[in-house]
């Protein structure tokens, strides 16, 4: 049984930092991508920052390019984002996904086969 599980979200003021984190379990073959997407009221769900299995080559929405950053700790088979500089506007859900199949828009939701259950990121003064 496949599980993503995502914690470490919260309500933070603007500028400041919050890291999240993605423990991967249950995969029989070793997934293409995994990452974050996020989705706020009233917005589309978008990519925030994904991760290539295979490269290891990282992705990130314009958005939050040089404020996030992406890792993973294979031993223990989680993946993180570092969110610095938080902005009102970084507030959503935020959801952990993996794909078990080749990736061409690492970005795309509708690439993805699993997903976590979301933790809120509220950034607020």
């Amino acid at each position: 049984q496949v599980q993503l599980v995502e914690s470490g979200g919260g309500l933070v003021q603007p500028g400041g930092s919050l890291r999240l984190s993605c423990a991967a379990s249950g995969f029989t073959r070793a997934y293409y991508a995994i990452g974050w997407f996020r989705q706020a009221p009233g917005k589309e769900r978008e990519g925030v920052s994904c991760l290539s299995s295979s490269d290891g080559r990282t992705y990130y929405a314009d958005s939050v390019k040089g404020r996030f950053t992406i890792s993973r700790d294979n031993a223990k088979n989680t993946v993180y984002l570092q969110m610095n500089s938080l902005k009102p506007e970084d507030t959503a859900v935020y959801y952990c996904a993996a794909a078990v199949t080749i990736v061409v828009d690492y970005l795309t939701g509708y690439e993805y086969d699993y997903w976590g259950q979301g933790t809120q990121v509220t950034v607020s003064s």
